[in-house]
């Protein structure tokens, strides 16, 4: 359970380099949030960005949602976990044994990130889950695959914060719930479809909202995060 002092955003840096990266780390306090590296910034710039933003003080939590056979995911794991990060995530979908390799491979630390599964991507809606094979809700498919994380040991999921709700119901306090597709009133829904704004998300029961273009993209990023802070604390 996340203490109430916590920073509790995740700021996205979802950027092609690590110029624009580096230059919003250094207008951004470590004090007041997260922030959140995935597959495109760690595909250019490789763990060296990772390990500056560590150093600089910022709780990482990187986003590569790791889908492969448990040892390679395990292993993954273990590598991420070497680079002093926060957060690391998989894909649920990647079944009970590669989930239960993952968490007992970081187990074995003194010191581990916290291991969270992708449930369904934000940018899915009932249609494209049909498309490959996956019938139903994308809510019934979230908590399907959140009881395969809890029962693997993992501590939360990353859920759509239309689903917080209910996974909160169905797991309880000490699942951590991750939620990205938030956005203020005010913001595109760019190409996220099940959305939600901050204080809507934190009342539905999400600990830590992933908010990228809307502080990213603003004129001023530290306003801006002060901002969705001040809405969600209020």
């Amino acid at each position: 359970m996340i203490m109430p002092t916590e920073p509790r955003i995740i700021v996205a840096l979802d950027f092609a380099d690590s110029a624009p990266a580096q230059s919003l780390l250094e207008r951004l306090d470590p004090a007041q949030c997260r922030i959140k590296i995935g597959k495109e910034l760690f595909t250019r710039a490789g763990p060296a960005l990772v390990t500056r933003a560590v150093d600089a003080g910022f709780a990482v939590f990187l986003d590569l949602k790791f889908h492969d056979i448990p040892n390679t995911v395990a292993g993954a794991c273990a590598a991420a976990a070497d680079l002093g990060v926060w957060m690391v995530n998989v894909h649920a979908q990647g079944g009970p044994a590669m989930l239960a390799a993952a968490a007992e491979r970081l187990a074995q630390r003194t010191e581990r990130p916290l291991l969270v599964a992708v449930t369904v991507l934000t940018s899915l809606a009932a249609e494209d889950l049909a498309a490959i094979g996956c019938p139903g809700t994308p809510a019934a498919r979230a908590l399907e695959l959140a009881g395969l994380a809890q029962a693997a040991g993992l501590d939360g999921v990353v859920c759509s914060p239309q689903e917080a709700s209910a996974l909160r119901a169905r797991f309880g306090a000490d699942c951590l719930l991750v939620t990205p597709g938030v956005r203020p009133a005010s913001a595109a829904a760019h190409d996220q479809k099940r959305i939600m704004t901050p204080a809507d998300a934190v009342a539905a029961g999400a600990d830590y909202l992933v908010v990228g273009r809307p502080i990213t993209a603003a004129p001023e990023p530290a306003t801006a995060l002060a901002a969705i802070a001040a809405e969600i604390n209020d």
